[in-house]
């Protein structure tokens, strides 16, 4: 019997380990990118394979890169878990054709997921990405591998630490003597996941103290739904940085290619904030000029930046498939989205949550404020901005419907403010006569549906919401 299709959604493939996600289908995937990588790269580059702490994603990376040498390539594994902007670097430090990670991110304990990078580190435009689907057979009969065992004594599957190079482009992006020296107290929540003792590597040997909760390997995620840096995910880290008398909460998701902040007083500064924070922090407190790039999906505050230091703003479809292009494109300053992922110049254009903690922390020491006054700071230019995101389950099949819904609806009105323009380049978003606005997205990685808002009016963001959500069809 023939498989389902394997579709690339917005970062990657995802399913549920032992359901759909399986070795057959990991094959699969891999022979589609190996494939594709012969026509865009040829054989003659390595091809980086990395993976997560979730349950035997060693042993699926182990699947991939078999397929990877049984098409002729050498392949560089990862000898351990390793951050998604490790793998992403180690991409250009190698001179790679690309690299395939296995992790599934922030999604449940349930799942596991199938990324591709391209030779600048950062995600395969969707065009790229379909000409992978289209290599993708319906079963792996017929798939070229070469076992591990004969390919390592082969060298043609190469293990390797990544963190080296890494930590070296991390040093020729921030001086972190300064941070080192600073005296604060960091609680940094890594989610399990692969951004455990990153942060107390980095700043040791100071006055500074890391302190790390979740920092081990444990693929059930316990204390939290899911490693999304969101509420309730993240209220142990919250509840702990005042536990603690912490200065700062940071939090890494699975990966740790996202990153969540917690204030001193153990308040979430959510992420459209924390994209504004660092916009902030490259234009005034760094000086430095240069395009910003946006996902609809976040902060209007970009844009009111962009006007105020002169540098233009452009805005994209959600996921870095189209925000890494773009980056490149333009030469991006610094490009986002409303996860939590920041990418940034100079380095690869791909989400670095580690590398933006550091730079929120370096915020903290140039400026001489805690969290919550740095956002106070970046109210006193744009206005206070405030955002709140409803994720609710939705079969994949009933999107067709729920779209001619949205469609049919002819919204002039949301929250009580005035409808003045829809934009439907990624879902629906429906922007307000207070600049604020309302966006109704399907995931691209999960079957729910995302009804979003940010506005400047704090009393408007419940009635937003729910006039989103009546729109949808949920009440």
């Amino acid at each position: 019997m023939s498989n389902p299709p394997i579709i690339f959604g917005t970062d990657g493939w995802r399913g549920r380990i032992a359901d759909n996600y399986t070795y057959e289908a990991v094959r699969r995937c891999a022979h589609g990118f190996a494939r594709y990588l012969g026509v865009v790269e040829g054989d003659a580059k390595p091809v980086i394979v990395g993976y997560d702490k979730r349950f035997a994603s060693e042993s699926f990376a182990a699947v991939a890169a078999e397929v990877l040498a049984g098409h002729g390539f050498q392949v560089l594994l990862t000898d351990g878990p390793a951050p998604t902007p490790a793998i992403s670097y180690a991409v250009v430090h190698h001179g790679a054709a690309g690299a395939v990670n296995i992790t599934a991110s922030h999604n449940p304990s349930t799942d596991n997921g199938f990324k591709v990078r391209d030779r600048h580190g950062g995600a395969v435009d969707p065009m790229g990405l379909k000409q992978i689907e289209a290599e993708i057979p319906n079963d792996d009969q017929d798939i070229p591998r070469l076992p591990i065992e004969q390919a390592l004594s082969k060298d043609k599957i190469v293990r390797f630490d990544p963190a080296p190079a890494y930590i070296e482009q991390i040093q020729r992006l921030i001086d972190l003597e300064p941070l080192r020296s600073a005296g604060i107290v960091v609680l940094v929540d890594s989610m399990w996941g692969n951004g455990g003792g990153w942060f107390t590597s980095l700043l040791k040997g100071g006055k500074t103290k890391v302190i790390e909760i979740h920092n081990q390997r444990n693929p059930l995620f316990p204390e939290m739904k899911r490693p999304e840096p969101i509420p309730p995910n993240i209220d142990v880290g919250l509840a702990a940085t005042t536990e603690y008398n912490a200065d700062v909460l940071l939090v890494t998701d699975g990966d740790a290619d996202r990153v969540g902040m917690g204030d001193e007083n153990g308040v979430f500064i959510d992420q459209l904030r924390v994209f504004g924070l660092l916009a902030y922090y490259f234009l005034e407190a760094r000086g430095e000029r240069g395009p910003i790039v946006k996902t609809l999906s976040t902060t209007s505050m970009l844009n009111k930046l962009g006007e105020q230091y002169k540098v233009p703003v452009y805005e994209t479809g959600v996921g870095f498939k189209f925000v890494a292009p773009k980056m490149l494109e333009v030469d991006a300053l610094i490009g986002g989205e409303e996860s939590g992922g920041y990418a940034f110049r100079g380095h690869v254009p791909e989400r670095d949550g580690i590398l933006a903690g550091l730079y929120l922390l370096d915020m903290m020491v140039r400026l001489n404020r805690k969290p919550s006054k740095l956002v106070e700071l970046l109210f006193e230019k744009v206005g206070a901005h405030y955002y709140k995101r409803i994720d609710s389950p939705l079969p994949p099949v009933k999107r067709s419907i729920i779209e001619e819904q949205i469609l049919a609806a002819k919204s002039q009105s949301i929250g009580g403010l005035a409808v003045t323009e829809l934009n439907t380049l990624d879902g629906f978003k429906f922007t307000l006569e207070d600049g604020g606005w309302l966006l109704i997205r399907f995931s691209g990685t999960e079957p729910i549906v995302r009804v979003y808002c940010e506005t400047t009016q704090l009393d408007r963001v419940d009635p937003i919401l729910q006039d989103g959500l009546s729109i949808v069809g949920i009440q």
